[in-house]
């Protein structure tokens, strides 16, 4: 009975809606008429409605057909037929509509996205606005009970397309369509590009009889490994590539700017009937599984278990991400100002990372301010964590580089309640959080560090004129007192994983080389640098006992952790007696010695590679990822044994997701620092070898290449000190060459 019900609406509507093809319109000029297209294709990937295959394929050959006019006429019979609404503007400014050749098919309860076809003779660049009597704002959309008012409407204008015109004679654009209802459904759907740009004789209006499947509740059941419930990523499907439920129309908990939503035992979704593609997983740690599952119309309950490569957590390494936000680049800003503690706890729990750090910054300050307690958000559950912080970005001393300051119990630097009064100096800011036991680095180190090679070390000299470890050069080199006075250094840690490697490494090895003992944490800055998902960028901290904040963070400051995509893991590294992280990672040795190296190493490729990442620059997106690693034609990588900063040995492993005992032999003849990487996927802290017990002083070089970096640094980043914050960035500059002098006239090493 159902399904002849469904069969007489689409009758219904097949006879009520004349479906046509849109006029052909000529492109004068078809490069910016190919710029534009893709815009779209990528703002219809933002949507959630993505062309399928076959269009993608015809598309890519319509642009790269060299004939320009049969190009245009091409990627028009490609886009056109997910065109809802062609649009006229004539030379007057007059808006008509006709129907193109979608059919208004939608969903109830969600939204989907069509494209309209804008032939736009007046080359206006005003903004092309859809209205509708049947239409309701969105937060009225639940509650309304009136009759009439079941349609949500929308014209996308979000990155990367712009909200007006762009004056083409040709162009493309999105229109969204809610569904409050199933059934069939008429509205008056009507174009302007201002007032009094309506064609006269209702011509810039049209009826449209949309036909709204219903949806059907699916049940939920996920349980991890253990058979226990938890939460974890759904990426839903159809057979057109439209993402369920429609991203672009979302509200947090779940984020408009994900393809999956994070769901946990017993929740549920609603989803018209049909087949759909799910991609089940819960972080990197566990396997991926892609099932083709039914909705039918009673509903359906899907079944999933976690099933993982690897469990570090089980061996006393905790994973967490030290740099996320809860509002700012792609979070809601309004009205809430970005989202609250509860959803960011779900997306933690969602990719199983055990220690979020929600950092606090410049984009909504004032109102996000208010979840800092010094102590574990009350969201979270053990052994998930999550703990407010700070970053020092967008007010302070963020032109000398962002700051992330962990484990702070005042998250207000004194004199003032806002962002408005920080110290320009990221000196004065350490010297604040180092007081009060903070743990405290740079923040996306890389930026304003860019270099062409990606050669480790590299002695080529960075600009120093971005937001990442720019002044880092000069605090490093500082000591300030802690809680009890006592004199410790200034910078913790440098942060990791979420910049392209040879720009963040680089800094990292020649301080180090200089003598330095910064240690390395994985952070992915959440929703900023990488919206995709929280703990892209993690740091693994080995704790003796049960986890906790203040004792994770202290794992990070003595360099028990090691950083990694999630997909590569360096367990228990140690040179022969001496773990990592403990004891001061030092060994001490009477002459020169041959030492063992040592470290458990799991790392896991799928048996097909992507291609699309390993055959991206390194300065493209993902920029730490085990794929790049991959050795040609094989699921093979290579682990390499460092010592200041170069290679000095190597084994290759099979990329399985097995764990190996990987053992190096290499004779230490000089006080130096040794570590294990997968480049760049994931990489050890430092153990550092006293030989003689003299200091390390690796190569005059990179002392010679420190000191350049301070005068570089200096040239771009006194501007911004005034007053007497000029005086003491003078002096604090000042003691990092005489720091540096000194150490490279202790250096005999070339």
């Amino acid at each position: 009975m159902k399904r002849s019900v469904s069969i007489l609406l689409a009758t219904m509507v097949g006879s009520y809606w004349s479906w046509a093809a849109l006029p052909i319109v000529t492109v004068p000029e078809f490069q910016p008429f190919a710029a534009q297209v893709r815009r779209v294709l990528d703002a219809l990937e933002v949507a959630g409605s993505t062309l399928s295959p076959s269009q993608r394929a015809a598309l890519d050959a319509a642009i790269g057909e060299k004939d320009a006019g049969l190009a245009a006429t091409r990627i028009q019979a490609v886009l056109d037929t997910r065109c809802l609404f062609g649009v006229n503007i004539n030379p007057e400014m007059r808006v008509k509509v006709a129907m193109g050749e979608a059919r208004p098919e939608i969903t109830e309860g969600g939204w989907k996205t069509f494209l309209v076809k804008v032939h736009n003779e007046s080359g206006t660049t005003a903004e092309l606005r859809a209205t509708s009597p049947q239409a309701e704002r969105l937060h009225n959309l639940r509650a309304d009970k009136v009759l009439d008012r079941w349609l949500g409407l929308e014209m996308y204008q979000g990155q990367p397309l712009k909200k007006e015109l762009g004056g083409l004679p040709l162009e493309y654009r999105l229109i969204q369509i809610y569904s409050r209802d199933s059934g069939h459904r008429e509205a008056k759907i009507s174009f302007n590009v201002g007032q009094g740009t309506q064609d006269l004789g209702f011509r810039s209006e049209a009826d449209v009889l949309f036909v709204s499947a219903p949806a059907r509740v699916v049940r939920l059941k996920i349980l991890d490994e253990d058979g226990k419930p938890c939460m974890a990523a759904l990426k839903v499907t159809d057979s057109q590539g439209h993402v369920f439920p429609a991203p672009a129309k979302r509200l947090a908990p779940d984020f408009f700017f994900h393809p999956q939503v994070y769901r946990a035992d017993g929740e549920t979704l609603r989803l018209p009937e049909g087949t759909y593609t799910v991609e089940f997983r819960r972080g990197p740690e566990s396997h991926r599984e892609i099932r083709s599952l039914p909705v039918g119309n009673s509903g359906a309950e899907w079944k999933f278990q976690v099933k993982r490569w690897i469990d570090p957590s089980k061996m006393g390494w905790w994973s967490g991400d030290h740099h996320i936000h809860a509002a700012g680049c792609a979070h809601y800003e309004k009205p809430t100002e970005g989202v609250h503690a509860d959803d960011m706890m779900r997306h933690v729990l969602g990719e199983d990372l055990k220690v979020g750090c929600n950092l606090t910054w410049g984009p909504c300050f004032d109102y996000q301010k208010q979840f800092f307690t010094g102590k574990d958000d009350k969201v979270s559950i053990l052994p998930y964590l999550l703990h407010y912080d700070v970053e020092v970005s967008g007010f302070g001393s963020h032109e000398s580089g962002h700051l992330c300051l962990l484990r702070l119990r005042e998250q207000m630097y004194p004199g003032g309640t806002s962002k408005h009064h920080w110290p320009k100096l990221g000196l004065n800011t350490l010297r604040w959080a180092k007081a009060q036991g903070g743990l405290v680095g740079p923040a996306h180190s890389g930026w304003g560090l860019e270099i062409d090679s990606t050669k480790l070390p590299n002695f080529d000299l960075p600009k120093f004129n971005g937001i990442g470890a720019n002044e880092y050069i000069v605090d490093v080199t500082h000591d300030v007192p802690g809680p009890d006075g006592t004199l410790v250094p200034a910078v913790d840690f440098i942060s990791t994983v979420d910049t392209p490697y040879p720009w963040e490494l680089n800094i990292w090895y020649q301080t180090l080389n200089a003598g330095f003992r910064t240690r390395a944490s994985g952070e992915t800055d959440f929703p900023c640098i990488y919206a995709e998902r929280v703990g892209l960028g993690r740091s693994y901290v080995k704790l003796d006992g049960a986890i906790d904040y203040l004792a994770w963070c202290e794992g990070i400051r003595a360099g028990r952790n090691y950083v990694s995509d999630g997909n590569s893991h360096l367990l228990d590294f140690r040179v022969e007696d001496v773990e990592m992280g403990k004891y001061g990672s030092e060994l001490i040795l009477k002459g020169k010695k041959r030492v063992q190296a040592r470290a458990k190493v799991a790392a896991r490729l799928d048996e097909t590679p992507e291609f699309n990442i390993k055959q991206r620059p390194f300065t493209a997106h993902p920029y730490w990822h085990l794929e790049r690693s991959r050795i040609d034609g094989t699921r093979n990588v290579e682990v390499e044994l460092i010592e200041n900063g170069f290679p000095v040995a190597s084994k290759t492993i099979r990329a399985d997701g097995a764990m190996q005992d990987v053992v190096f032999d290499h004779e230490v003849t000089r006080s130096s620092w040794l570590a294990i990487r997968i480049l760049p996927s994931s990489h050890t802290n430092p153990i550092f070898v006293v030989v003689d017990g003299k200091p390390i002083r690796a190569s005059r070089r990179s002392l010679n290449w420190c000191l350049e970096a301070v005068e570089k640094c200096w040239q771009n980043k006194e501007r911004f000190m005034k007053g007497e914050e000029h005086a003491q960035a003078v002096a604090a500059y000042d003691h990092a060459r005489r720091v540096y002098r000194q150490r490279l006239a202790e250096c005999d090493v070339d």
